[in-house]
């Protein structure tokens, strides 16, 4: 069965495009992963614990919405973090890792026209390839806006004209941002919730990254929304356990939003999804209650970010990030650059554009790597430092 017309244009997924471009040279060193952004940090010893002594409950058919005690650990932690108080039952669906939600999110709340039309689904330019995905399966049009040092890394969404705005359905937005590690500010949150008001759409918050930061907590999208009394059905947030809490095999986030679109995700859920297995929901009820082991986790990145600006002080044109653990390092070929360092040193980094999708002004990620800062701080520092001097040396 062929693959279905409207998903011929996407971009080979990046994980799969980096094997065949490294994969056919020897590396020139000690291989060092710093390309995929998976957690190595220690999550909670006591994990294993709640999940042995909630074995029991693989023997029966697990809530789909989510336990009532696991709903009220979202909806505590949500109200200690943003200040924001929200239904536990009514506004919150535990999801098997966010990517499950930010699909959905298209196919339960993106309508089929919009205004007569087409409809169209914004999201950066840097991406995540599901943001992309999710559009084109409900048959909305991707629309890619750049995402770049000149619009502080983040999407400039107020820019696009009156007749595209007309047609949006929904706004991605990624805060803090993969891959840039740039975060929304609250003016900037206060922006796009007016702008989606006034154009009647949707914002989808991933904020995945949001509580990996150098010092100041990231506003969120729904306490802004909040502040500004808009429509509780306009701002539709994502968390996960992945990286707050090192968790990434857990498969464990939630989306939080009005009621009216937490219902029509529990329907869809309902036909076509799978909640989550009791065990591991008991161990998301327990870590969304826990903040120790997330300070540990924010003090040990924030020792990487100080060996990361320590490393590449030397470059001018280095700029650390704001939160999240990637570096975005300026180059003059992402793809010359990750392959002239597998070959000469066995650091392995992702080309920025293939985090990125070719548009008429170009591939916004193309002069960069994503550099992941996950190895233990011993074996990063020395990686980092052979990356600089292949690269800027």
């Amino acid at each position: 069965m062929a693959f279905p017309e409207r998903f011929s244009n996407l971009p080979e997924y990046a994980f799969p495009r980096l094997r065949k471009l490294l994969d056919l040279h020897p590396p020139g060193g000690p291989v060092v992963h710093m390309t995929i952004g998976e957690p190595r940090h220690p999550f909670p010893a006591w994990v294993g614990d709640v999940i042995a002594d909630s074995l029991e409950g693989i023997g029966c058919y697990p809530a789909n919405d989510g336990t009532p005690e696991l709903q009220t650990a979202i909806a505590a932690w949500i109200a200690r973090r943003y200040g924001v108080n929200v239904s536990a039952d009514r506004q919150i669906l535990p999801l098997n890792g966010t990517r499950e939600g930010l699909f959905n999110a298209c196919l339960a709340l993106c309508p089929e026209t919009k205004r007569g039309k087409q409809p169209i689904v914004l999201m950066p330019n840097p991406f995540y390839q599901v943001y992309a995905v999710a559009a084109l399966a409900v048959g909305a049009e991707p629309v890619y806006v750049p995402a770049t040092a000149a619009t502080g890394d983040l999407p400039d969404y107020a820019s696009l004209p009156p007749a595209l705005l007309n047609r949006v359905s929904a706004a991605y937005i990624c805060s803090p941002a993969n891959p840039q590690g740039a975060v929304a500010s609250r003016a900037y949150w206060q922006q796009l919730i007016a702008l989606a008001e006034q154009y009647d759409f949707q914002i989808f918050a991933d904020e995945c990254y949001s509580e990996i930061y150098r010092s100041t907590p990231p506003v969120g999208a729904l306490e802004v929304a909040t502040e500004m009394g808009a429509n509780p059905e306009r701002v539709v947030i994502f968390h996960s356990l992945s990286k707050r809490s090192n968790l990434p095999g857990l498969r464990a986030g939630f989306v939080a939003g009005g009621p009216g679109s937490i219902a029509r995700m529990k329907q869809l859920r309902a036909y076509a999804g799978a909640p989550m297995p009791l065990p591991l929901q008991r161990v998301a009820q327990a870590v969304w209650a826990d903040e120790a082991h997330v300070q540990e986790n924010r003090r040990l990145y924030g020792e990487k970010y100080l060996v990361a600006d320590e490393v590449f002080a030397p470059i001018n044109s280095y700029l650390g990030p704001e939160a999240g653990f990637f570096l975005w390092l300026p180059v003059e070929d992402g793809e010359e650059a990750a392959l002239k360092a597998w070959r000469e040193t066995g650091v392995r980094v992702l080309p920025g554009a293939y985090l990125s999708k070719e548009t008429e002004q170009g591939n916004p990620g193309r002069g960069y790597i994503r550099v992941a800062m996950v190895a233990p701080i011993d074996e990063m520092r020395p990686a980092l430092i052979d990356l600089r001097n292949c690269i800027y040396g």
